[in-house]
């Protein structure tokens, strides 16, 4: 009974409190890090820091201090999203201008301190709290409505450079986490997940902390929508772009209870059942010219599956599916040109309830060729390709207003020129959640092969 007592709300603690007790869920947690102890010349303490939510309004930041034994050892043992309990931590008020400073913003007017001596920090084993606690881990620490569109990211540019805001975006990919060693020896990495709204297709946010990079590797690209609060916007240089960076203050909420948050989440679920997604908009972003190394089908794929970056290729491949025999709207299709949502023909306004054309006049489309084709070479079969306007136009020699007036023996004749003619084909391979192998290809430009080029190539194709 007094166990139960002892157990204090966020929005209650105080420093006069004696050997108080609190439960949360941890919503935010940053690396362990060492300080020379001053009391001890020659070591080093250990810290790191956490955040605890208990209710929907109120949640409070926690400092572990100790040896490294400890510190690690507690560190590892619970992960975001875990229900804890702390018992008897120190209570005490923050202070904005030291360590305060550096940690996300609390409504609290308190901070815990965890020592080694006199504190305990356990997984919280109570079923009936566990699931009370669980339901806040959706709900964002900041207003819902309080955030910056990736668009308006964008239109600010260098304005916002240095700021720290909320932004409301869904996952569209998540890279490989890369280490790095600094001019002074220390060890570091890096993890780049991009991210997309309905305003901008693909941009990009850096983790650096163990931490954040653990935990965004648990976001499922394209079924995952983020509320970043408190997230550092920057110009980056390299990319001549804006990009913004995971740090200590910022605390995300995945897929956040929110109605804007289920509003983007349906959006990124039509757009990736629509293949624009994984086309990226511009499939030919890279100049045809530019496009030189040679690739085996069986080649594209293992090169996909090393790194989740999309590139370009060349295949000298037979496309092995193309259903231009099949019922015109299956070949043809029309897309919204602000979202690219396919459309009925003749719509007045698009469906896509976040389309930034949606309130128009009049429904801006464009009608195009849309087909998935296979791949197939002698090492193997790229399933479910992109082949889209323009690039099929040029590809088919006719538009799609002289493809409806072909005969069905005129398309199937077009059909069997492909299926029975290698070909050599420009592609662009991105990671798809879409299809079985995780990739997808998008045809760049393709056309029947020269033999002879094919003869230079297949010698060594061949052998592998």
């Amino acid at each position: 009974m007094a166990a139960h007592q002892t157990c204090i709300a966020i929005s209650e603690l105080h420093p006069n409190f004696s050997h108080p007790k609190v439960t949360g869920i941890v919503i935010g947690k940053t690396d362990v890090k060492s300080f020379p102890d001053r009391k001890n010349v020659g070591a080093d303490r250990f810290t790191f820091g956490f955040t605890v939510k208990d209710s929907p309004d109120f949640f409070i930041n926690v400092a572990a201090w100790g040896s490294d034994f400890y510190v690690n050892g507690l560190s590892n043992s619970f992960s975001i999203g875990d229900c804890v309990t702390i018992e008897n931590p120190l209570v005490a008020s923050k202070d904005p201008e030291k360590g305060d400073r550096f940690c996300p913003t609390t409504p609290s007017l308190y901070r815990l301190l965890v020592s080694e001596a006199h504190s305990q920090v356990c997984l919280c084993a109570d079923v009936g709290t566990i699931d009370r606690m669980l339901l806040l881990i959706h709900l964002p620490v900041k207003d819902p409505g309080d955030f910056y569109s990736l668009g308006d990211i964008v239109a600010n540019g260098q304005q916002l450079d240095g700021t720290v805001i909320n932004i409301l975006a869904a996952v569209k990919s998540t890279g490989e986490p890369k280490q790095f060693t600094t001019s002074d020896g220390r060890k570091g990495q890096r993890l780049e997940v991009k991210l997309f709204d309905d305003s901008v297709s693909s941009f990009p946010i850096i983790c650096w902390d163990r931490e954040a990079i653990q935990f965004a590797q648990t976001w499922i690209p394209k079924e995952t929508v983020l509320f970043i609060a408190d997230a550092k916007i920057s110009f980056d240089s390299f990319r001549s772009g804006m990009a913004a960076t995971v740090n200590s203050k910022t605390i995300i909420t995945v897929n956040p209870d929110t109605r804007e948050a289920s509003l983007l989440f349906s959006y990124a679920k039509q757009l990736c059942e629509s293949g624009a997604l994984d086309q990226d908009e511009k499939p030919e972003n890279v100049s045809v010219d530019a496009i030189i190394d040679v690739y085996t089908v069986s080649q594209l794929k293992q090169k996909a599956q090393k790194s989740p970056e999309a590139f370009f290729g060349i295949t000298y491949s037979f496309i092995s599916k193309l259903d231009l025999d099949s019922s015109v709207s299956k070949v043809i299709r029309t897309r919204c040109s602000m979202c690219k949502f396919q459309v009925t023909e003749g719509a007045q306004s698009c469906t896509n309830q976040l389309c930034q054309g949606r309130d128009q006049a009049s429904l801006l489309a464009t009608t195009g060729f849309d087909l998935l084709v296979d791949l197939t070479d002698h090492t193997g079969t790229l399933h479910a390709c992109t082949l889209r306007s323009p690039v099929a136009e040029k590809a088919l020699g006719c538009t799609p207003i002289e493809f409806t007036s072909l005969t069905d023996d005129e398309r199937t004749a077009m059909k069997w020129k492909f299926l029975l003619e290698r070909c050599k084909i420009y592609v662009k391979i991105l990671p798809s959640a879409k299809t079985r192998s995780g990739i997808r290809g998008v045809v760049v430009a393709c056309s029947l092969a020269d033999p002879g080029e094919v003869k230079q190539h297949m010698s060594a194709l061949l052998c592998l």
